[in-house]
């Protein structure tokens, strides 16, 4: 039996944040509910980012990702009866969960009071660009803005020599961070529920994830009375055998030993130069973090000359820690994640498929089986007629521009 079996999450949010948090619960067998206007629908069905397009590859990758598992129902809450419609949901749910701003919520009537004088026990989880308090809790954002540059993500992703702070990698970085940053905060409310039988409201938001995610370099930079902690130059590191290098045939890897003492002659030895071992530049911690330049230039040479597959079948025969460098394309492939079902292909009707990436915690060994996201109102019809709607009833409803 799945974690979360037995628990209905209604999910009222756009975009990629909250949603990820959906897609987390859904993932751990909670039944989710995404509720959509039935004209427009959540705007990530058409976004493009990155270059990513919807229907490239025979699907709408960003949608997907953020929504798989779900059921769909289209309904406008701005009417009356579709606020009805969705109370109704309410009333059977455990988790209610939404990105919308605070004006918007109370004026929608989804705010966290009048969800929990509705359904006195449901968890509200609220997911905010800068927290519910302060000057900004008003203030949209997205993950770029909130996550991104707010906490000092981007300024310390920076290299020594760049002359601006750098985007953030790719669509939603933050988003799915804080998504499941919210996921947990849930499960963690419905348990404390189980104990007081009393609902709560989850704060989530992408300010604090990614205060959160930056915490050590935080404290780090106050403790050393600076604005950030001393970014690293790839050629003069503290210690050489915490670097990337870069084999032969242009294959990028990491070496993390990060008790250098420890391995350096092992490293040395399997590299086929034990005599550097004993290089009095390069004997301990200390010399060589004096001498990193030209550690780093020794070794630099070394590694060119070897391809990637030579590199590894070395580096694997010593202790030491190292890691291959992936492109986000090339990790489909790798074994070690698809052992442990940390990527996932899933197929569509028409032949297409995507890898997902399952929510990272797993319980009892056992992983999720991922499908795909609903297509726009998908379940509307199968839902209400499941709470004791008539079809004629819904005809009526959507006539009335009520649901999808």
């Amino acid at each position: 039996m799945a974690l979360l079996d037995g628990i209905k999450v209604v999910e009222v949010a756009i975009y990629a944040f909250v949603p990820s948090a959906g897609a987390a619960l859904s993932d751990w067998g909670a039944d989710v509910i995404k509720v959509e206007h039935p004209e427009s629908g959540d705007p990530m069905r058409g976004l493009a980012s990155y270059g990513i397009k919807p229907g490239d590859g025979g699907v709408t990758a960003l949608w997907e990702v953020f929504n798989r598992g779900k059921r769909s129902v289209g309904i406008n809450i701005n009417k009356p009866e579709g606020l009805k419609l969705l109370m109704e949901l309410v009333d059977e749910a455990d988790v209610f969960i939404t990105n919308f701003m605070q004006p918007a919520r109370h004026r929608l009537g989804i705010d966290a009071d009048q969800i929990l004088a509705r359904n006195p026990r449901i968890i509200y989880g609220r997911g905010t660009g800068q927290g519910p308090l302060g000057p900004d809790a008003d203030k949209g954002g997205f993950d770029g803005l909130s996550y991104w540059g707010r906490a000092g993500v981007s300024t310390s992703s920076m290299p020594p020599d760049y002359n601006f702070p750098v985007m953030l990698p790719g669509p939603a970085f933050g988003d799915v961070q804080s998504g499941m940053n919210m996921a947990g905060g849930i499960a963690a409310a419905l348990y404390q529920r189980e104990k007081t039988g009393k609902g709560a409201i989850v704060d989530v938001s992408l300010l604090g994830s990614g205060l959160w995610a930056m915490q050590a370099t935080i404290a780090g930079a106050y403790a050393i009375k600076k604005d950030t902690i001393v970014q690293h130059d790839r050629y003069r590191p503290p210690n050489p055998l915490a670097n990337i290098y870069r084999a032969k045939d242009g294959r990028f890897f990491l070496i993390g030993m990060l008790e250098a003492d420890r391995y350096w002659s092992g490293l040395c030895a399997a590299i086929g130069q034990p005599d550097l071992a004993k290089d009095p530049r390069f004997i301990d911690m200390k010399t060589r973090g004096a001498n990193s330049e030209a550690c780093v230039t020794v070794l630099d040479g070394i590694f060119s000359a070897m391809p990637f597959a030579e590199v590894a079948e070395r580096l694997n025969s010593q202790e030491g820690q190292w890691s291959t460098v992936e492109m986000p394309g090339d990790t489909v492939k790798d074994e070690q994640s698809i052992a442990n079902h940390y990527i996932q292909m899933v197929k569509f009707e028409n032949g297409a498929d995507l890898p997902f990436v399952p929510g990272p915690a797993q319980i009892d060994g056992v992983a999720p089986v991922l499908t795909r996201a609903p297509e726009h109102g998908e379940h509307t019809d199968a839902i209400f007629e499941s709470m004791g709607h008539s079809m004629d009833e819904l005809i009526e409803l959507k006539i009335a521009g009520v649901i999808a």
